[in-house]
């Protein structure tokens, strides 16, 4: 059974339309792989409507966080989508990701950079505008090779000289409006210490003795060390483990599965949530 737990659809800031991300899934051989788009649940309608038979879909959110001025992300699942407390907080980081992506365009300019709101709105589409599409923006303008390059502190990573911060949930905050809305937390790539600062463990574990279910231990932005070192931790702590590509599309190299969660762990996600449930493929579109 293979389950990848972490991906993104043009809904946020992935290149697959929800539809695609479906069809690719089943291509890839996954059993099970979960809708994770930054901070909105609006592509679940197309992904559920175009599920091929066999493969199971879990609905999510990658929800953004900040902690100590340390930006992070938490992958909430199967969580009522509708629980008005943690839909109204969804909404304000949404709110406030177009005044942040034309402040980044406006310090970009100021660094001779000819970007613009029209460019980088094209490229967003229908999505949740986010750094990656001002990313994608930089690679169209030939500043940088790949979206990756564009993550430094040259450019669009926390602190860079483009960075602008944006709305985002205090972690405690979030881990607690997940689980009132009967969904499951877990803190997505923890040791991702190229995206800027990382939380200290301290404070992963003072998450975990306020509700937080896992952490991501295998993921494309862990070394061998990292992961070896958040499986001990994951094991003091008493939080699952798991494993995602955080599948972008054609917008980063990695490919559908390529990271899994182990069924046993998923199993223990499906018990533990309360809000929604694993939605099985009949067909699809």
């Amino acid at each position: 059974m293979r389950i990848d737990l972490h991906c993104h659809s043009t809904a946020s800031d992935g290149t697959d339309t929800p539809a695609e991300l479906m069809r690719n899934a089943a291509a890839a051989g996954l059993d099970v792989v979960a809708l994770t788009d930054h901070d909105t649940t609006r592509g679940y309608a197309e992904a559920v409507a175009a599920l091929p038979e066999g493969l199971t879909l879990v609905t999510g959110a990658e929800l953004s966080c900040r902690i100590d001025g340390i930006s992070m992300h938490l992958l909430a699942y199967l969580f009522d989508p509708e629980e008005p407390a943690l839909l109204a907080e969804r909404e304000l980081v949404r709110d406030d990701r177009v005044p942040r992506a034309k402040g980044m365009i406006a310090k970009l300019n100021g660094l001779g950079v000819p970007v613009t709101w029209e460019q980088v709105s094209r490229i967003a589409g229908d999505g949740s505008v986010g750094r990656p599409h001002v990313a994608t923006a930089l690679v169209e303008l030939g500043v940088v090779p790949t979206v990756s390059d564009a993550f430094t502190e040259q450019w669009l990573s926390d602190g860079g000289r483009a960075y602008v911060p944006k709305h985002e949930t205090d972690p405690f905050e979030a881990i607690r409006l997940v689980k009132g809305a009967g969904g499951v937390a877990v803190f997505a790539h923890p040791a991702a210490a190229k995206r800027g600062r990382t939380v200290p463990e301290s404070a992963i574990a003072e998450m975990a003795a306020t509700g937080l279910d896992g952490i991501e231990v295998d993921h494309m932005d862990h070394d061998a060390d990292a992961r070896e070192r958040l499986r001990g931790l994951a094991k003091e702590l008493g939080l699952l483990v798991t494993g995602s590509s955080d599948y972008h599309g054609s917008r980063k190299t990695v490919s559908l599965g390529a990271y899994t969660t182990d069924p046993e762990v998923y199993g223990e996600i499906t018990r533990r949530a309360t809000g929604a449930f694993p939605v099985p493929g009949t067909g699809g579109a």
